[in-house]
């Protein structure tokens, strides 16, 4: 059965859910979502796994603090977790900005990552090398931009956060009904949380670019496995997700899911189950 727990990180209270025994997998959503996009995966994996769905730093139950959106402080929060749950070596699965973070998790501590799924993305400097409408790539990715602002998105999109997110919603997906979009209205609907999803994006430039633009002028590239997935009617699909993941890892492979949106393991949770079995070797 599902537990929902807290765990003191440093400063920050985070909450997660588990369930499961065994090697530690680590599912992390991305936004406007969190730990709930899950919901679907957490029990079959557990068979095999003790399987960790934490709410990112800012998001869902977790504390929204001011700072430290950054990707490497945003891993170090899931490692720190992992480290207080008893485990050094992991098995990370990320959607979205949970993607982002599991990348750089896995860039910062290589020796500790088992495999690596990232659900509809590219890499967050190839998101930057392509923002141009040439690509089609700033088409779908105005938010980005958007989200950077100081103070604007926060005004904007806080007079009607349920208007603000179901345009994402209903734009990035194709089997919108199975998305619980209550869960997330609720959940950006508290204090500080539409703030810290946008201070998520805005952590991508500078810093995170920059992050980014160190590790890959060094040569660093993931060594442990990579599985991308993508979903056909998502904005990564225009892009060759699986050529794009070659020139940031030495092992990839990739698959596409039809008649699929953005949200992944909402959308078709039983083809993404059979796909993460797969590569999991279970």
């Amino acid at each position: 059965m599902v537990e929902s727990r807290m765990a003191q990180v440093g400063d920050l209270r985070m909450h997660y859910l588990i369930e499961g025994e065994g090697p530690l997998l680590m599912l992390l959503h991305g936004w406007p979502q969190t730990s709930h996009c899950w919901r679907h995966l957490i029990s079959p994996l557990a068979e095999h796994f003790t399987v960790v769905a934490p709410d990112l730093r800012g998001y869902g139950l977790t504390d929204k603090p001011r700072t430290g959106f950054d990707k490497r402080t945003m891993a170090a929060d899931v490692r720190e977790l992992a480290r207080q749950l008893g485990h050094e070596r992991v098995a990370l699965v990320g959607h979205d900005r949970g993607g982002r973070v599991a990348h750089r998790y896995a860039l910062d501590h290589p020796d500790e990552v088992e495999r690596l799924v990232v659900m509809d993305i590219i890499p967050t400097r190839e998101m930057w090398r392509r923002f141009d409408m040439i690509s089609g790539v700033a088409l779908g990715t105005w938010h980005w931009t958007f989200h950077l602002q100081p103070d604007l998105p926060e005004r904007l999109a806080g007079a009607d956060v349920r208007g603000y997110l179901g345009y994402f919603f209903e734009k990035w997906t194709v089997q919108r009904a199975a998305l619980d979009v209550e869960e997330y209205y609720r959940a950006f609907s508290q204090p500080g949380a539409l703030r810290a999803g946008f201070d998520d994006y805005r952590a991508s430039f500078p810093d995170d670019a920059a992050h980014d633009d160190a590790d890959y002028d060094a040569g660093r590239r993931l060594e442990m496995p990579v599985l991308a997935l993508w979903g056909s009617a998502g904005l990564p699909a225009r892009v060759g997700v699986e050529e794009v993941w070659r020139d940031y890892a030495r092992d990839v492979r990739g698959a596409e899911i039809s008649d699929c949106g953005h949200f992944l393991a909402e959308e078709r949770p039983d083809v993404v189950l059979s796909h993460l079995r797969d590569f999991l070797k279970v």
